[in-house]
């Protein structure tokens, strides 16, 4: 009944402004993308299409989601708020059950006279078991949703499992598939998000465009594999003493044991077919870029390319998947492309939040943002992406009680210029500082019997992480089993 009550609400209000000669937006999510892009500096990757995007916007190289799991950061995204404001953390709650009133970034562009229009996932989906579904909608969001189903639904019992005893949704699995790109449902994703770009003629679009792939199961055509043999592929380095300085809260519950005690050729499989689960993508991605040069829809379109997260490939000694608020994790790709802006072509090095996408996607069309936002509009460093920004970025996670830890314990992190704070349980269970300077792959925890200038920073940046998320445990519904 909420929903169907927000949907009649959702398209009964009249426009507040004329849509005439308003830019359209192209948002573009890409589910469990790592900075695992060439225009990130992967040198490894082969990702021409978004390096493409990147080179013609601005790629912003230290942005940072709010919590590094799908519903929670997904939903902080698409309204705006941090997840303590909004009350998300595990992959059941709906932002609505805390705030059923919100607008979310759709809907803005709805009151203003947009078509508003998701393809595949934007908001969160049980992957694979929802694909072709509505999946954890918001339908109020959304004048129309498509929803494909490609045969990697059908070939999912060809799927290879490392770890049998775990769901393909979990797993490190994979399967490099017979067919082509659009038979694959992500391949469908792109065809259909293309044949609604060329039907609104009369009025512009905020069009969701949202791929599953790189999730596991990792699935992509035969020739994506192809293009990254295993004998070049290794795992990541770290020192053998790695884990000694980290907190036993650090380490996600749905990775406790190192790599998952399988064996390195299976690994470097696991990285193989993510890899190529990327480059399939980013085919996907080209598709979509091609399309708006060739109908002429370029110049008035605002493109937006994000992932909801980061994700490990075995760092730090055995890190897989997400869930931590290490680098790899908190660090997701972001690139924004706005028409006419003075800093496209030019990476931008600042600490940005995925708060911030919001606001200044709602600015760049033109509109005012809400005063109640929790990011920052990124016009700034749109028009010079070397401008003074001073930005700093807080990304959290709550881990479920267990075998290592008695209760459930927040992780808050803070990340600046040049440093990553981190709280487990408001310092309880563990506190972690790196130097980003000195220790880019944080390898060093300088919280480790501090000096007094470490604890001088500690005690700085300990400040300004309270002022943005709590430590504590959260007071709303949660469901241990989905976080």
């Amino acid at each position: 009944m909420r929903y169907v009550l927000a949907l009649v609400a959702a398209v009964s209000f009249s426009p507040l402004v004329s849509a005439a000669d308003s830019p359209n937006v192209l948002f573009i999510a890409v589910d469990d993308l790592a900075c695992t892009l060439g225009c990130y500096g992967d040198r490894f990757a082969k990702t021409p299409n978004i390096d493409r995007l990147a080179a013609s916007g601005v790629c912003f190289e230290n942005a940072y989601n709010q919590l590094p799991l799908c519903n929670p950061t997904r939903a902080s995204v698409m309204t705006g708020r941090r997840p303590d404001e909004i009350g998300v953390y595990d992959l059941d709650r709906h932002f609505r059950d805390q705030l059923p009133d919100v607008v979310t970034l759709p809907q803005v562009f709805q009151r203003h006279g947009y078509a508003a229009a998701r393809v595949g996932k934007i908001y969160h989906y049980n992957v694979p078991a929802s694909i072709g579904t509505n999946g954890f909608d918001d339908p109020p969001s959304w004048d129309l949703t498509v929803n494909p189903k490609g045969r990697d639904k059908d070939d999912e019992s060809l799927v290879i499992n490392a770890e049998p005893d775990r769901k393909i949704s979990a797993a490190l699995s994979w399967l490099a598939a017979d067919g082509s790109d659009q038979q694959q449902t992500d391949g469908m994703i792109a065809s259909e998000a293309i044949r609604l770009m060329q039907s609104y003629n009369d009025k512009p679009f905020f069009l969701g465009v949202g791929f599953f792939r790189p999730h596991t199961p990792y699935i992509a055509p035969k020739k994506y594999f192809d293009l990254y043999p295993l004998d070049s592929i290794s795992l990541p380095y770290a020192p053998d003493d790695d884990r000694d300085d980290i907190p036993t809260a650090a380490f996600a519950h749905n990775c406790p044991i190192p790599n998952y005690n399988l064996d390195p050729l299976t690994l470097r499989k696991a990285i193989q077919a993510y890899y190529a689960c990327v480059s399939f993508v980013d085919a996907q991605v080209g598709r979509l870029l091609t399309e708006l040069e060739q109908s002429e829809l370029a110049d008035n379109t605002i493109v937006v390319l994000w992932s909801d997260h980061g994700y490990h490939l075995g760092e730090h000694n055995g890190i897989w998947q997400k869930r931590t608020l290490f680098e790899q994790s908190a660090k997701s790709p972001l690139i924004i492309r706005v028409p006419g802006a003075n800093g496209n072509g030019t990476p931008c090095r600042r600490i940005v939040e995925f708060v911030d996408i919001y606001p200044t996607v709602v600015a760049a069309a033109g509109f005012q943002p809400a005063d109640d936002l929790s990011g920052r509009d990124l016009a700034p460093l749109l028009a010079d992406p070397l401008a003074t920004w001073g930005g700093q970025a807080v990304t959290q996670v709550l881990r479920p009680a267990d075998d290592r830890l008695a209760t459930q314990v927040m992780g808050c992190s803070i990340r600046t210029d040049r440093y990553r704070y981190t709280e487990w349980a408001e310092g309880d269970q563990g506190v972690e500082l790196y130097d980003h300077h000195s220790d880019p792959m944080e390898f060093h925890n300088l919280a480790v019997d501090p000096d007094s200038r470490i604890q001088a920073v500690i005690d700085d940046l300990k400040k300004r992480l309270r002022q943005k998320a709590s430590g504590r445990i959260p007071n709303v519904p949660v469901n241990p089993a989905r976080l």
